[in-house]
C-alpha cells in the first residue's frame, strides 16, 4: 500500500483536484443558465410546450458522444470538457427551475400583486423563494451526475478520476479502478451535502419552519 501511494499519491490528488474543479465551474455555469432559461421559460408557455420535450430528448445523448464531437471542434482543452459537461449540467436544473416556479400557486402571487408588488418583486421576493426547494433538488441531482459524467473527460486526456479508472480497466487492475472509483464516489456525497447546505443557508427562515 505504502509503495502503490508512493508511486500514484501525487497523481491522485491531482486527479482529484482537476475532477473536482471541472464539476464546480460546470456545475456553477449551469445553475447561471439554467435559473435564467427556466424563469424566461416559465414566463413563454408557448415556447415551453416544445422545448422542454427536446431538452428531455437531447439529455439521451451519450455523454462521450458528445464530448467526442466537442473533441473534434474544440481539441484537446479543458474548454472541451467544461462545455460538455456545463451543457449536460444545465438540464436537470432547468427542468427543475421551470417546475418549480410553475408549482407555485396562484394565490400567492395574487396576494402580493394585492400588496404592489410589481412583477420583478414576485419573482425574487415570492416565486423563487417558493421553488427553491425543487431548484436545489436539480442542482444536486445535476452535481451528483457531473461527478459521474467527468470520468469521460479521460477518455479524451483531459485528466481527472477518470484516469484512474480506464487505466485500471485497460489493464485489468482493480485497484487503480478502485482508487478513482471511491474518491468519485465520495466527492459526490461531499458535494451533494455541500449542496444541501448551502440551500438551508439560502432558503429564507421562515420557509425553513414552515417546511420543518
Amino acid at each position: 500500500m505504502t509503495h502503490f501511494f508512493e508511486t500514484y499519491g501525487a497523481m491522485l490528488v491531482q486527479a482529484i483536484l482537476v475532477h473536482l474543479a471541472y464539476v464546480v465551474t460546470s456545475v456553477a455555469a449551469a445553475t447561471v443558465v439554467a435559473l435564467v432559461l427556466g424563469i424566461l421559460l416559465s414566463r413563454a408557455p408557448s415556447i415551453a410546450r416544445w422545448m422542454m420535450p427536446v431538452i428531455s430528448i437531447s439529455q439521451t445523448i451519450p455523454g462521450i458522444v458528445f464530448i467526442g464531437i466537442l473533441y473534434l471542434y474544440l481539441g484537446m482543452e479543458p474548454i472541451t470538457a467544461f462545455t460538455a459537461l456545463a451543457i449536460y449540467a444545465v438540464f436537470p436544473i432547468l427542468k427543475n427551475t421551470y417546475a418549480g416556479l410553475l408549482g407555485v400557486e396562484e394565490k400567492y402571487k395574487e396576494a402580493a400583486r394585492g400588496c404592489g408588488m410589481s412583477p420583478r418583486q414576485i419573482l425574487f421576493k415570492i416565486e423563487l423563494p417558493l421553488a427553491m426547494p425543487t431548484i436545489f433538488a436539480g442542482i444536486r441531482m445535476s452535481t451528483v451526475y457531473t461527478v459521474s459524467w467527468a470520468v469521460l473527460t479521460a477518455m479524451i486526456g483531459l485528466g481527472g478520476l477518470g484516469e484512474f479508472v480506464y487505466r485500471g480497466v485497460s489493464t485489468n487492475n482493480s485497484t487503480l479502478t478502485v482508487t478513482g472509483a471511491i474518491p468519485a464516489a465520495i466527492m459526490a456525497i461531499a458535494l451533494g451535502a455541500l449542496v444541501d447546505w448551502i440551500q438551508k443557508k439560502v432558503t429564507p427562515r421562515g420557509l425553513q419552519e414552515v417546511k420543518d
